[in-house]
């Protein structure tokens, strides 16, 4: 059996699949779609590496959502990701209205070039479609021995699902962030939160999963708590992370996103912050001090209803691992939606199925 940390309440039982046909199956749907066989290889990996890492709401199930964009030309399959300058110096990738986890795996490469040779790297995203799991690009950036920030927001009028603190009506995206930096021996220390109480994918996975929420993350259109994702495609709210915080967060990565680097075009626009950590301490100096206040929060005792006190990036290592031995662990609906998927491609026929890119009855569009 294997043990899925997942953040909604499932009654069926999830399916094991090995990763070869995992990835196998993602790479021919999304080549089927319309993506080159090396740009559909590492998007299939990206996903399937999300679901090691028991990050349901950014792993496979999303290939249901990247085909009913590409379908429908809110995505393009065939675009490359470009680097660009403008004339004022600024450097930023251009993703031309493609998948975003492509321009994201060129923003770590150019980020740690530039952060190795001149010591720090701001790099701008923009023009992209969905850009997958944040912490998997952070955490490859404090690998190399960086510091790496990402925010990014925009185009709120298309993705109104947070309400900000003290109202009920969606007015924000989720506007997530990620941090990572070079810890101890266990690796790097990796944040990487959505600024509402729950991400979106969280309930586009419950609702294909037949799944229900937490009890404190979303409200319905009257403003009263639910745990039905359904709820939610009514005009429900997701709730803001942590009150006035989680809305104050959100709302500097949309000002940040729109004012700054505007207008967000797709989906959303990104800041990549890189900087290297070796300018002010040796690698195995601060890895040291790292592991030394590390190991300090591992022995705090654990409070009732904790087994204990973990440290941000290790679960999902630690989930990775576990899973890799055995498979990735797809709740039965989503594997079966997914098959069917891939049948149909290979019949011929439209895979969206005539759906709006959301497959939501209202439209809105799948969180970021």
């Amino acid at each position: 059996m294997v043990e899925v940390r997942s953040k909604f309440d499932l009654d069926d039982e999830r399916v094991v699949v090995p990763v070869d046909v995992a990835i196998e199956t993602a790479t021919g749907i999304l080549e089927h779609s319309g993506c080159r066989p090396a740009r559909a290889r590492s998007i299939a990996e990206h996903l399937c590496d999300a679901s090691l890492c028991g990050v349901e709401s950014h792993g496979l199930m999303r290939l249901i959502q990247y085909v009913e964009q590409f379908e429908s030309g809110y995505m393009h399959p065939g675009s490359e990701p470009e680097l660009k300058r403008n004339e004022r110096g600024v450097v930023w990738i251009d993703g031309h209205g493609g998948h975003g986890i492509p321009a994201m795996n060129l923003a770590v490469e150019v980020a740690c070039a530039e952060a190795s040779g001149r010591g720090a790297s701001v790099l701008a995203i923009r023009n992209v479609g969905h850009t997958g799991r944040l912490g998997a690009f952070t955490e490859s950036v404090a690998d190399r021995g960086h510091l790496c920030i990402v925010l990014g927001g925009g185009n709120r009028s298309a993705w109104r699902q947070v309400a900000p603190h003290g109202g009920r009506k969606a007015m924000l995206p989720t506007n997530p962030y990620s941090i990572a930096l070079p810890g101890g021996e266990r690796g790097p220390v990796v944040l990487d939160f959505a600024t509402a109480r729950i991400a979106g994918g969280w309930i586009y996975a419950a609702r294909d999963a037949g799944g229900r929420l937490p009890d404190d993350v979303l409200m319905d259109a009257d403003g009263c708590a639910t745990t039905d994702p359904e709820d939610y495609f009514r005009g429900g709210a997701i709730l803001p992370a942590a009150g006035a915080k989680g809305y104050a967060l959100a709302l500097v990565a949309e000002v940040m996103a729109e004012a700054m680097l505007g207008p967000a075009t797709t989906e959303a626009n990104w800041l990549m912050i890189t900087v290297d950590t070796s300018r002010y301490q040796q690698a195995p100096v601060m890895r040291c001090i790292a592991e030394e206040i590390l190991s300090e929060l591992r022995s705090c005792p654990a409070m009732p209803g904790f087994e204990r006190v973990e440290i941000p990036g290790e679960r999902e290592r630690e989930h990775r691992e576990r899973a890799r031995r055995s498979g990735v662990a797809v709740p039965r609906e989503t594997w079966s939606k997914l098959l069917g998927l891939a049948r149909r491609q290979a019949d011929g026929k439209s895979p969206a199925g005539g759906r709006n890119i959301s497959g939501a009855p209202d439209g809105r569009m799948m969180d970021r």
